[in-house]
């Protein structure tokens, strides 16, 4: 893949990471690739500075552990070095525009990571900014999260096409979202199943089945989880209540009743399935400690490799 990468002439430097649907197939894999060998090189000690002299400025409107401490990391081990800004410490939580924002932040740093709320401000932010511009989650988007979710899919299973992933709960949050644009982008089938009011965006929806045409990917959309998690390889959840929707929680918690993973709905997926959170995880409401803490599930594996994907997202695009 890295050959045939190269002989294509592609180029990922100087580019905005800010969905999966910007990426084409062989980039998300050379992008897995990539993620792969600096992973094993850090097992082995011996990491390369692929980033030194670099400084990536991270923008965090919504609270984080594992995008800031990865990233941060991330940028550390390659060499480089992170600063965290906080909206409540820089000029943007005081009404300084976006773009002037951007402008300015680019005369300074090599990249921008940004965790915030509206997926157009990551846009455009993204516009205005003449250094790469990272999605590091949007209401709408969580492409970093999902890459590493297809390199631990691929970990465990040792292919990403022609699997199933069945994702249950809130069909229209970043999680389900960036899920069914990176399976179909790799050929893999997804099945999301959700109540009534809250499916998926049916723009980022009609775009997965297009790209599934293409790839050989099947995308299935239903209010029945068991029927979505027929045969599954791959099972993924993530919270009913997402952070600034803390007034809907009650709402929620009474249309997700019959959409928590259980052993019971998880015996209709494969024997071997594996189980995948981005966490944080409400045990007891979207999954049960059975499951979450039990033998098929691999959310550390998948928390871990936030750091690896994320290192291989910095190197390709700011080295």
């Amino acid at each position: 893949m890295l050959e045939a990468y190269k002989l294509n002439k592609q180029e990922l430097k100087g580019k905005d990471f800010l969905q999966l649907s910007d990426f084409t197939t062989d980039e998300i894999l050379y992008l897995l690739d990539v993620a792969q060998e600096l992973k094993a090189l850090q097992k082995q000690g011996t990491p390369e500075p692929h980033l030194s002299g670099k400084v990536l400025g991270m923008i965090f409107e919504k609270s984080s552990t594992r995008t800031r401490v990865s990233f941060e990391v991330g940028m550390l081990q390659l060499g480089g070095h992170a600063i965290f800004l906080s909206s409540k410490d820089i000029q943007l939580g005081r009404g300084e525009s976006i773009s002037d924002t951007a402008k300015v932040l680019s005369r300074y740093v090599d990249g921008i990571m940004i965790r915030t709320f509206s997926h157009e401000s990551v846009e455009e932010l993204a516009e205005h900014a003449t250094v790469p511009v990272i999605n590091g989650l949007t209401d709408l988007q969580h492409p970093t999260q999902v890459l590493a979710d297809l390199l631990t899919i691929l970990e465990h299973k040792g292919k990403l096409a022609g699997l199933k992933l069945c994702y249950i709960g809130d069909g229209n949050n970043n999680m389900a979202h960036s899920l069914m644009e990176g399976a179909a982008k790799v050929g893999m089938n997804i099945s999301v199943a959700s109540p009534a009011g809250y499916l998926p965006n049916g723009k980022i929806t009609e775009q997965a089945i297009q790209v599934g045409k293409l790839t050989g990917s099947t995308v299935m959309v239903t209010n029945d989880p068991l029927e979505a998690i027929k045969e599954a390889d791959v099972v993924v959840t993530d919270v009913w209540t997402s952070m600034g929707q803390e007034e809907e929680t009650a709402l929620r918690l009474a249309a997700f009743q019959g959409f928590q993973v259980n052993e019971e709905l998880c015996k209709h997926a494969k024997e071997d399935f594996i189980f995948l959170h981005c966490l944080p995880a409400h045990r007891g409401e979207e999954v049960t400690a059975e499951i979450i803490d039990g033998s098929h599930s691999v959310v550390f594996d998948e928390a871990e490799n936030r750091l690896h994907a994320q290192k291989a997202i910095l190197k390709l695009l700011l080295a």
